[in-house]
């Protein structure tokens, strides 16, 4: 993941974020989509704890293909231990049509995503657009909130 694309309505370089909020107290563009680009790279390469280990533990996940919101990461995680007991892997994702936006202490995160999975050895390709809250608590960036929606 390169950030290539990425567009912001934080204003780095001069130590503003937005709201008021200095980029030394609420951490930084760069360093937001840095944790983002660990969230989606760690998905990519289906390494779980990783991938769980980007989200704050009362994070909640609402997904187009899963008919109620998770309310916490442990929910997903068990969601997920579920998906990889019918064969789930994930192959492989790439992340377009990104932007990136601060609000003091919260980061928005928008992009198109194509996921390459397979479960019960069938490998389908999914297009969908996903969006990502980040909060900056205790000098990390961790997911808040996940919506994917399906694209097509």
């Amino acid at each position: 993941m390169t950030g290539t694309g990425v567009t912001g309505t934080g204003v780095t370089g001069t130590g503003v974020t937005g709201a008021g909020v200095t980029d030394t107290d609420a951490g930084n563009e760069a360093d937001a989509l840095s944790a983002v680009d660990r969230i989606i790279d760690d998905f990519a390469h289906h390494r779980r704890d990783a991938y769980f280990a980007g989200f704050a533990p009362d994070a909640t996940f609402l997904f187009h293909n899963v008919d109620h919101r998770l309310e916490s990461r442990e929910a997903y995680e068990k969601l997920w231990a579920d998906w990889e007991n019918e064969g789930f892997q994930v192959l492989s994702c790439s992340s377009t049509n990104r932007r990136i936006q601060l609000f003091g202490s919260i980061a928005v995160f928008s992009h198109d995503v194509e996921t390459k999975a397979k479960l019960a050895g069938v490998a389908e390709t999914s297009r969908e657009r996903e969006t990502i809250v980040l909060g900056f608590t205790d000098g990390v960036w961790l997911g808040i909130h996940e919506h994917l929606s399906a694209r097509e």
